[in-house]
């Protein structure tokens, strides 16, 4: 009689811990589907974010302006170069990351999740410092910087200017969903 309730008690118990591994793998599978798509968009977001303007150009203070049609992309600066990149990269890893997820199916090894696990950490590296590279670009965009006599150019590449704002916030909040798949990633460590 003991030894029913024993064998009935651990029935339940690998039935409610299979229970928890399906509701972790599946907001695991949510998060880096999350994360798949807010690098897809940052990435799109500024590589297609281009603005012409005519901008009135002073050669000589007695002559009229002279205007010139000047454009603004994303590809003239590194940082964004870069920000998209760092995107484009951490968009593929996250694909490939959830068809390990979906194909492993609680069958993870040690070596499979530490390859997961340090994947991921790289990608919150990369999507940080390429926040942070176009972030500082960004910034001197819109502020420009006395001390040099760089010149505001938001005021004039107003569209640009606020693509390449949304692009880097969104990938910085794609680094934090990464920061928190490695969370989750540790927490099944052995």
């Amino acid at each position: 009689m003991e030894h029913e309730s024993k064998t009935k008690m651990d029935g339940m118990e690998m039935e409610k811990g299979k229970k928890e591994n399906g509701s972790r793998k599946g907001v695991e599978i949510t998060m880096r589907v999350l994360a798949l798509v807010l690098t897809m968009v940052a990435a799109t977001v500024l590589g297609v974010a281009k603005q012409t303007e005519v901008v009135p150009i002073k050669l000589i203070p007695t002559l009229p302006p002279l205007n010139v049609a000047t454009t603004a992309k994303a590809s003239y600066l590194s940082a964004f170069v870069y920000n998209i990149c760092a995107n484009a990269i951490a968009c593929g890893y996250t694909a490939i990351s959830i068809v390990i997820v979906i194909i492993s199916k609680g069958r993870r090894s040690k070596c499979l999740l530490m390859a997961v696990l340090i994947g991921d950490l790289m990608m919150v590296a990369l999507l940080c410092s390429s926040t942070g590279a176009a972030g500082a670009i960004g910034l001197m965009g819109r502020h420009g910087n006395k001390h040099v006599m760089w010149k505001k150019v938001c005021g004039v590449f107003g569209k640009f200017c606020n693509q390449a704002a949304v692009s880097v916030a969104i990938t910085l909040i794609a680094s934090v969903v990464f920061m928190l798949l490695v969370v989750l990633d540790a927490l099944k460590l052995p």
